[in-house]
Formats: structure tokens, C-alpha cells, sequence
């Protein structure tokens, strides 16, 4: 049995994550806007962008890219979906940059 935790979920998703990438041939530019892509398709929640918003950073990536990602599969996922993800990208860049403001404070 595995060692127990207090974040089960998200310790289970972190592993799942590293495991992938270690998998993947892609370059992590390319791999962080595929996943983007993919959690438009799938109609995610702000906190699924979270996770990837540090490794986008430290791959480089810029809001055009993003954008571009979104301009792309719009065709395929539609309008509704993309405008979706992008309302969730801010709200998870906001949710980002309010933890970050409050432990630069000291009050998280």
C-alpha cells in the first residue's frame, strides 16, 4: 500500500504528470500548448490550468502562443469551448497571481 497523504488527488495527478512527460518526445513548449489544447477540448476548469501555468512560464511560452492554440482549434472544439478556455486561463492566471501576492505578504 502506498504511503498515506493528505493530498491524495493531487499527489496522484502530480505523479501522473511526470510520468507523461518523461514519456513524451516533445519539446515542453510544444507539450504545454498540446495540453492546453487539450484541456479546452475537454472543457476544463481554471484549476486544471493552474498546474501548468509555472512549467508555460519556464518553457517560454507567451500569451501569443496560448492564443494562437486557441485561434486553432476553434474549429474543431468551437467558439463556446475556446471562449470558455480563455475566461478559465484568467481566472486561473489571477487565482496564480493572488497566491503568489499573498506569500510574497506572508499571509498564506
Amino acid at each position: 500500500m502506498a504511503t498515506a497523504s493528505e493530498t491524495p488527488v493531487l499527489d496522484t495527478i502530480a505523479a501522473m504528470t511526470v510520468d507523461s512527460v518523461e514519456r513524451c518526445g516533445l519539446a515542453p513548449d510544444t507539450l504545454l500548448l498540446t495540453r492546453i489544447a487539450a484541456l479546452a477540448a475537454s472543457d476544463a476548469p481554471p484549476i486544471s490550468y493552474i498546474a501548468h501555468i509555472d512549467p508555460a512560464i519556464q518553457a517560454g511560452l507567451t500569451a501569443e502562443q496560448v492564443q494562437d492554440v486557441l485561434v486553432a482549434i476553434a474549429p474543431v472544439v468551437g467558439t463556446a469551448r475556446v471562449m470558455t478556455a480563455a475566461g478559465n486561463i484568467a481566472k486561473a492566471l489571477g487565482i496564480t497571481i493572488a497566491v503568489a501576492d499573498a506569500e510574497a505578504q506572508g499571509s498564506v
